[in-house]
């Protein structure tokens, strides 16, 4: 069974989530390290989207930007 891509909101609401669960430290390190290698998956998850998203804002921004010398 294939698991749901979250959006990045819900990524960084889980990444809280494993945070806070593992900040508190009353699972056993076999449960804890899970959620640290979950916690690993969604922030590389995050980070690309990011590096996605800016790349688009920069070619809009370029675009944006040659269009005003052309005025």
């Amino acid at each position: 069974m294939a698991k749901k891509k979250l959006s990045f909101e819900e990524a960084m609401e889980r990444l809280q989530e494993i945070a806070d669960t593992l900040s508190a430290g009353k699972l056993p390190l076999d449960n804890m390290m899970k959620l640290y290698e979950e916690g690993q998956v969604l922030s590389k998850a995050c980070l690309a989207q990011l590096e996605t998203y800016e790349g688009r804002l920069e070619t809009l921004q370029a675009d944006a930007a040659a269009e005003d010398r052309e005025e």
